[in-house]
């Protein structure tokens, strides 16, 4: 039997890139397993998939001090023991992580028991998880065109990220239905992340009113975050989160204003959808968005606009460019190579499982 051990976790986007492979990976014939923490995210997507799951210890390594410092290592030397005994027992042909520090243990035990590794990179710079694990992969994919300089030449692949398939099959008659707009005016999606972003939130509905003159409104505005000050304006409407109707939402979104994380503009690309992107600061992480997003601007594919340079006049003028130059980033989309990501990764774990030439 083919067999695979998927690993990463401790966010969403260390997960959901595993969770696209996987219908491909059951249509190959793999038996897959999944390892990661013994209660993070992963726990709950991944069961929800009916796939195996085996918990392990999990530490994080951090750059800053804090009390769990002295603890952490501890779980990871625990976690390395866990991970080894369960390959020994799974016995994989391949390993295939996403990263995050649940996989640290996974990647180095899959070396020491000559299993091959792929991992991948979402964004421009390896993490601090990923470089820790890059030494004992096989190969390493990744979003980037300037990633490949950070990495080592014989393992690096610029591959795209791997999305949710479902995502491209929306209806976009279903969307209009369910959002209660009309068909004869574009649509604008916000996306501000799982947990909203209350900066972007704040600056859209600032300028709503004019934005409703060209645009109705699609408002993904996170936990908490919907504002019931605009509770039945017409053309626009606001959702905490959306999981079912998402594609159709995507479907009938004309452009879209975006958070920068690395999966969610994957997604865009994927998609083509042309999108304004209002990387997280440097300031609230490790200024990760920033350069995933210009890189999708120097590549023509999407704008960016800076969180500091977020007025409500340079917001306008930026969406209402985007929307009028809009066929020019979907045709720059259409010819990028970071696309159909699962094809690629698959075929590289075939290759790496010994299965490509079979």
């Amino acid at each position: 039997m083919k067999r695979i051990v998927l690993t990463g976790g401790g966010t969403a986007g260390h997960v959901t890139p595993n969770i696209a492979l996987i219908p491909r990976l059951r249509e190959l014939g793999y038996d897959i397993q999944y390892i990661g923490s013994y209660d993070g995210i992963e726990k709950k997507l991944i069961e929800e998939m009916e796939i195996p799951y085996h918990g392990i210890s999990s530490g994080k390594l951090r750059r800053y001090f804090d009390l769990k410092n002295f603890t952490d290592p501890f779980r990871v030397i625990k976690g390395h023991s866990q991970a080894r005994k369960l390959l020994k027992e799974l016995k994989p042909d391949v390993v295939f992580s996403k990263g995050g520090f649940v996989a640290v243990p996974v990647v180095l035990a899959a070396k020491q028991r000559h299993i091959p590794v792929i991992i991948h990179e979402s964004d421009m710079t390896p993490g601090l998880a990923n470089k820790l694990a890059i030494p004992s992969a096989t190969k390493v994919c990744c979003n980037f065109p300037e990633t490949l300089s950070c990495l080592p030449k014989e393992k690096a692949v610029l591959t795209g990220s791997p999305i949710r398939q479902e995502l491209t099959s929306g209806n976009r008659d279903a969307a209009l239905r369910f959002c209660g707009f009309t068909a004869q005016k574009p649509v604008l999606l916000v996306i501000g992340g799982s947990l909203g972003s209350a900066n972007v939130n704040s600056a859209i509905r600032s300028i709503l009113p004019e934005l409703l003159k060209t645009f109705q409104v699609i408002h993904l505005c996170g936990k908490g975050k919907v504002d019931a000050g605009f509770a039945g304006t017409p053309g626009y409407v606001q959702y905490e989160y959306i999981e079912k109707e998402l594609a159709d939402l995507f479907a009938l979104a004309d452009i879209v204003v975006s958070r920068a994380g690395a999966n969610a503009i994957c997604e865009l690309l994927e998609l083509r959808k042309p999108s304004l992107l209002i990387p997280l600061g440097s300031n609230a992480s490790r200024g990760d968005q920033i350069l995933n997003a210009e890189s999708f601007q120097r590549q023509g594919f999407m704008e960016m606009l800076l969180e500091e340079n977020l007025t409500d006049d340079v917001l306008l003028k930026t969406i209402s460019h985007l929307y009028n130059s809009r066929m020019d980033y979907i045709h720059a989309m259409e010819k990028s190579s970071q696309s159909s990501a699962i094809e690629k990764i698959t075929a590289l774990i075939e290759d790496a499982a010994g299965y490509s030439s079979r």
